[in-house]
């Protein structure tokens, strides 16, 4: 059943309260860490069976740790800039001692023997992990749903999907069950849920926040990324979790990077790209942005509306090969077995990416470097580019997910060309449909420019009613 749209979040909803508030609440004091997620974990548990979005709870430890927190508080130890503060952690990122499912039956008996780094960075600044969130079959799809855990919903309309693979952590966020999550973005992964549930999520720079667990470091066109509500939880988590680590190449690259704008950046020239792939864009979803964009614009951006419409024309073509023969590089190895628990699309990509030539896959990686130079040259006279996040509202929850097909191409057509091409993107709330669905608009900048995207999304954070609206559930 469709909710309706949700009212003004009372101001005394701990629940909602932002990561850095709920961080120096801790600290201060005014309430305990293990108060705050004893909370966070009452909403999961009461939201568990409508939404579906923690695969892997860790309800337990996270008290234990919370009031480990807590006592080193009371000792006046640092306690950290995530002092308590209860986050999730995206199924197949590694937390030590938890399962690392991946989202399938294939996968269930593995278990994280360390943190992954981007973990390990906010567990240094505080944060607690409650648990990890569902994803598909090895975040195939750009929905959330598998054999081993099941339907995740969206919770603005339990009819309807939160997006993926990152959906778990999204519909999450959404639904107050923490300030926080970590996810991973390989063809929109943290931005196409994001959209879907009305949260935020940046793509940042290839290696720019390290990602050691993507198998070709020098070809990678993934991300792990934060995901949060509000724009200041998003801007420090980014800090916390980027920076070089010896495990990913292009991390050392984009090392030095880190806060090269700095200080006050001036306004943003944005370019607006109404079809992202000549794709068509629901009415409602273009107005939301256009609203979106004349907020920018009174706040003193400049924007044009000529960028050249073929941008990102033949970006799925190429995704396609580069996507699919990833997954059957990285997979085939798991053997016959593996691939009897199989779900029939993910067996689908894995042939399909079998089918593909080295001849196909070098013709897929020049066609990359093409895509990037085109983007590069266009950020000659733009320092944003603007589309829409999704090109449609999310469909239903439990709907079958074409991956490399047609509908997949046109829904995300704005998401994985900047996979591809490495640029940051950042997918920032601008409304709602008249169904009461969330809807997304899209910022790109130039390489390691990630924090004028912050600066755009505060904007609309500041202007914007709707940011203040949360489910009802």
């Amino acid at each position: 059943m469709l909710r309706d749209i949700a009212e003004p979040i009372a101001g005394t909803d701990l629940l909602y309260t932002s990561a850095l508030k709920q961080a120096a609440m801790v600290r201060e004091g005014r309430t305990s860490s293990e108060a705050l997620v004893a909370l966070v974990i009452q909403r999961a548990k009461d939201t568990a069976t409508d939404i579906n979005c923690i695969a892997i709870p860790r309800y337990e430890r996270a008290l234990e740790e919370a009031r480990a927190i807590d006592a080193a508080r009371a000792r006046g130890e640092d306690l950290g800039p995530l002092c308590g503060v209860p986050v999730t952690v995206k199924d197949g990122i590694a937390t030590a001692g938890d399962q690392q499912t991946l989202g399938s039956l294939s996968m269930v008996d593995v278990i994280g023997k360390r943190d992954d780094i981007v973990w390990a960075r906010l567990k240094a600044a505080g944060a607690v992990l409650i648990g990890k969130t569902a994803t598909p079959e090895f975040y195939h799809e750009v929905t959330t749903h598998s054999a081993l855990h099941g339907v995740t919903r969206n919770p603005w309309s339990l009819n309807h999907t939160p997006g993926g693979s990152s959906g778990g952590a999204a519909a999450a966020l959404a639904a107050g069950i923490g300030s926080m999550a970590i996810g991973s973005d390989g063809g929109g992964s943290l931005r196409c849920p994001a959209a879907c549930t009305g949260t935020l999520a940046l793509k940042p720079t290839v290696g720019r926040i390290p990602h050691e667990s993507f198998p070709d470091t020098f070809g990678n066109y993934s991300s792990m990324g934060p995901m949060a509500r509000s724009v200041e939880d998003l801007a420090a988590m980014f800090s916390i979790m980027s920076g070089p680590n010896d495990r990913d190449a292009l991390s050392l690259v984009t090392g030095d990077a880190v806060g090269s704008l700095g200080g006050d950046l001036v306004a943003s020239r944005i370019g607006w790209l109404a079809n992202p792939g000549g794709y068509h864009v629901e009415a409602e979803i273009s107005e939301r942005c256009i609203t979106a964009l004349a907020v920018l614009e009174r706040a003193g951006e400049s924007l044009r509306r000529d960028l050249e419409p073929e941008l990102l024309h033949g970006a799925h073509a190429i995704y396609s090969i580069i996507g699919a023969v990833g997954h059957a590089g990285r997979l085939r190895q798991l053997g016959a077995s593996a691939r009897s628990m199989w779900g029939e699309t993910f067996r689908d990509i894995v042939d399909l990416g079998m089918s593909f030539s080295a001849a196909d896959l070098a013709q897929a990686q020049e066609a990359r470097t093409a895509l990037f130079r085109r983007v590069q040259h266009a950020f000659r006279h733009v320092d944003v580019i603007a589309m829409p996040s999704l090109t449609r509202s999310p469909g239903p929850a439990d709907a079958p997910c074409p991956v490399h097909g047609e509908d997949y191409a046109a829904w995300a057509a704005a998401l994985y060309p900047f996979n591809l091409t490495g640029h940051p993107a950042i997918s920032v709330p601008c409304g709602f449909t008249s169904e009461g669905i969330p809807v997304g608009i899209q910022f790109v900048a130039r390489w390691y420019e990630e924090e004028r995207l912050f600066d755009v999304a505060k904007i609309l954070q500041a202007a914007l009613p709707s940011w203040e609206e949360r489910p009802k559930l």
